[in-house]
């Protein structure tokens, strides 16, 4: 047996003895989870003109929804991930079904703009939990297959709401869409508490064999958290604080924002890119209907590798692709070369998406399982930065120059952030 399968065998039979199933069940329940989440971010567009004409909205005026959607479901993260690190995850993703639920709920009944604002946002904050727990679900309980796993729950995120498209766009009419939201919201909320049930976290020391005890846990935590040099050398836990000491986070934070921002504006601006080259209506909306699919499979694929191969290459080799695949968008755009384009959407998304699995990866690779919530929560934080490029500065970068320059810029970003990975090592290294 090699060593890599017997860790395997121990990290599967340790797990079982202290849950009494299976850990996969946890990834199980976290993926769920994700994929009922999904349609904050990816079906909002299919809603959000049958709302507007029903309250008799300008729709720009609702452009600001998903703006304050994303910086909540980010902005939410670190001190969600920093709750959970200490006090599980059960409290948290109970409190997350009522608010995820509750939103789309609440949403049913909306009749004011400023409603539609204050929902949304509460709603984000339970994406934000969700996305957190499961995420590091992952990590906590797979330290061996971190890539495959995180890989798992981000595919569900990218790819669950391709389930309830259907059903959105045939109900998506002013006199239809509340009483989508309203069975979404009931949906939403059910499932997740549910799910709550289901997760928990490892002991303190689970990894390594040996379970602390609850004095012995917290005798650890006051002491890292002290700063000692000789707990995080014999353990390789970093509390935030250690990590945002190190240069590699800061080199991944600014990779992340770069990653994004081209990802989040070929997701954003895909079926408006598409129309001002000049290519037909059937073509944009192919382009945006390919764009979760393949970013679910990029996150699982690339995921799975990365746990054969040397993370910070697979990293590399991923970003790069991504901006050569934006470069391509551009390309097949404005020589309206309409297969073309569809390839280089599906190469972009497909390498753009697994930054989602490999940076959480690498961030229990490099700083420990302990406080993995947090800590990649503050990573996770520059999806806010990537959401404002992707959107309100990519809006003024076309006014300035014009479609393709813009997104060349966004292909530009990804391949700076895939030669930046080379630069990569393990803190303790």
């Amino acid at each position: 047996m090699t060593a890599s399968s017997q860790s395997d065998t121990d990290y599967a039979a340790r797990a079982r003895d202290v849950l009494g199933f299976s850990r996969w069940w946890q990834v199980a329940a976290a993926a769920v989870m994700m994929g009922l989440i999904s349609p904050y971010q990816y079906v909002w567009s299919s809603i959000e003109s049958p709302i507007a004409r029903s309250l008799e909205l300008d729709p720009t005026a609702l452009g600001f929804v998903f703006t304050l959607f994303v910086i909540f479901q980010a902005g939410s993260q670190f001190p969600v991930g920093w709750y959970r690190d200490r006090h599980g995850p059960r409290g948290l993703t109970l409190l997350a079904g009522v608010l995820a639920g509750g939103g789309y709920l609440g949403l049913a009944y909306a009749t004011e703009l400023w409603h539609l604002y204050v929902l949304y946002s509460v709603g984000a904050v339970g994406v934000g939990i969700v996305y957190t727990v499961a995420v590091n679900t992952a990590l906590k309980w797979f330290p061996d297959r971190r890539g495959l796993t995180t890989g798992l729950g981000t595919m569900a995120f990218a790819g669950g709401s391709a389930l309830v498209v259907p059903y959105v766009r045939a109900n998506a009419t002013v006199t239809g869409y509340s009483d989508v939201l309203r069975n979404m919201g009931i949906l939403i909320g059910v499932g997740i508490l549910v799910g709550a049930l289901v997760l928990r976290d490892p002991p303190t020391g689970w990894v390594g064999g040996d379970v602390a005890t609850d004095d012995e846990s917290e005798a650890a935590d006051g002491e890292t958290e002290a700063g000692s040099e000789s707990t995080r050398a014999t353990e390789g836990q970093y509390t935030s604080r250690e990590m945002l000491r190190t240069w590699q986070f800061w080199l991944m934070y600014v990779m992340f924002v770069f990653v994004s921002g081209a990802g989040l504006m070929l997701t954003a601006k895909v079926v408006s890119f598409a129309q001002n080259v000049g290519l037909n209506a059937l073509t944009a909306t192919a382009g945006a209907t390919v764009l979760p699919i393949a970013g679910g499979v990029g996150r699982l694929v690339v995921g799975d590798l990365s746990d054969r191969v040397d993370r910070e290459r697979a990293m590399a080799i991923s970003f790069t692709l991504c901006g050569l695949g934006l470069f391509a968008v551009v390309w097949f755009g404005v020589t309206n070369t309409a297969l073309g384009f569809l390839a280089a959407v599906v190469l972009a998304t497909f390498f753009w998406s697994p930054q989602y699995t490999l940076f959480p990866s690498v961030v229990g690779d490099y700083y420990g399982q302990r406080h993995s919530s947090a800590n990649y929560a503050l990573l996770y934080s520059g999806k806010m930065w990537g959401g404002i490029f992707g959107g309100g500065l990519t809006g003024w970068l076309v006014t300035q120059t014009d479609w393709p320059t813009a997104f060349a810029l966004g292909g530009a970003l990804a391949v700076l952030a895939g030669l930046a990975a080379l630069l990569l090592r393990d803190p303790a290294a």
